[in-house]
């Protein structure tokens, strides 16, 4: 089903993402407790992976401890994190819940969203075999960790594209019929949640670290590339029948711990010119929706603002109450991620949630739930 390119491993720790939270049901909320979305859909990168590279061959897997230490059980299961992820997080959302639909343990908040939503806690990943027909209509996940929308991203990476995701999701539509009928499976499309979560592992990865594309584009093009493409996936997904789609901006990729530690030099400040990038990417992205919104009838697009929101959890982070705000919880250098984040790491540290990042890379499960909060309260409304 999909062709996957040769993995040009070398540069492919640096292309996990660094890519979070997003919305979730409108339950959550008291003012609009009365309302309804059948499921939440997402598509993208290692923040809402829940395991689908484990059944394709790629390098960039996290199914080896310590990834899941604080997990159910202390398994790791492909997600990039120590415990849950906003696939899970945001993905109880709801009666019903497709792909990422997110379980929200937001626990530092008193609120248990298994229990408040009555839906299921954790969200599997599509390419598990053995799925139920149940499982597919409460939730399932079609990320994939370290992809994008540069053709390039993918081939370096050896992972599922955004094309490779959509089949999955057409697949997935004729699988729902199958099982509810047209009708049913219409009604759930459209009044269903689709989030978006790509373009960090291009921007960080392909653009800035790698070689092969600065020659080719300034970043101002290549942005623009970026967004032609983002724009297109969402006119894909229009046309599928979702009307309900939200869009999550870049986070400030130059500061994750990697970056700091490779190109922030020996005070390891964040690295701004990435981060430049990233709003550049971001900017654009806000625009585009406005004009997607312009032409495609009955759409809720809603951009999903993530960078003021992690980059305030770094800057102030005490009063978060994380000790930890530039480095990862998981190894000494601070560029552990990946098969460097493995049993043959040298130090895990003793409490997570200390830290605003789990590896080198990917935050924690605490502060995924604190992004996951600060969404819900700002965005959901605008689904409605």
């Amino acid at each position: 089903m999909m062709n996957l390119s040769t993995s040009k491993s070398f540069y492919v720790c640096s292309f996990l993402v660094l890519f979070y939270p997003f919305l979730v049901t409108a339950t959550f909320k008291s003012g609009y407790k009365n309302y309804s979305f059948p499921a939440v859909i997402a598509f993208g990168d290692s923040v809402l992976d829940t395991g689908n590279n484990n059944y394709i061959q790629t390098v960039v897997k996290s199914d080896f401890k310590p990834y899941g230490q604080d997990f159910i059980g202390g398994k790791p299961t492909g997600r990039f994190s120590n415990g849950k992820i906003p696939a899970d997080i945001f993905g109880i959302v709801l009666n019903s819940n497709i792909c990422i639909a997110w379980f929200i343990v937001l626990k530092d908040f008193h609120i248990i969203a298994a229990e408040y939503f009555g839906i299921k806690e954790l969200v599997p990943p599509y390419l598990d075999p053995n799925l139920t027909t149940e499982e597919l209509l409460t939730g399932v996940c079609f990320a994939s960790a370290g992809s994008g929308y540069d053709p390039l991203t993918i081939e370096i990476a050896s992972v599922l594209s955004a094309e490779d995701q959509l089949e999955m999701f057409k697949e997935y539509i004729a699988k729902l019929k199958e099982a509810v009928g047209g009708n049913r499976t219409t009604e759930i499309i459209e009044n269903s949640i689709f989030i978006i979560s790509m373009g960090s592992n291009d921007i960080a990865g392909t653009y800035f670290t790698s070689p092969f594309r600065k020659d080719e584009y300034d970043i101002e093009k290549y942005t623009s590339m970026l967004i032609s493409e983002s724009s297109k996936f969402v006119e894909e997904l229009y046309q599928l029948g979702a009307r309900r789609i939200g869009v999550f901006s870049l986070s400030p990729l130059g500061c994750v711990p990697l970056q700091r530690t490779v190109k922030g030099g020996i005070e390891r400040d964040c690295v701004e010119i990435i981060n430049e990038g990233a709003l550049i990417f971001n900017s654009k992205l806000s625009s585009s929706l406005v004009d997607l919104a312009k032409k495609l009838e009955d759409s809720r697009l809603v951009y999903l603002e993530n960078y003021i929101e992690l980059h305030d959890i770094i800057i102030n982070h005490n009063q978060y109450g994380f000790e930890n705000e530039d480095g990862s919880c998981c190894g000494i250098a601070n560029v552990e991620l990946g098969p460097l984040c493995s049993s043959l790491t040298l130090k895990v540290c003793a409490n997570t949630s200390e830290y605003v990042f789990w590896d080198s890379y990917h935050p924690t499960e605490r502060a995924y739930e604190i992004l996951v909060k600060q969404v819900l309260d700002n965005k959901i409304d605008e689904f409605l």
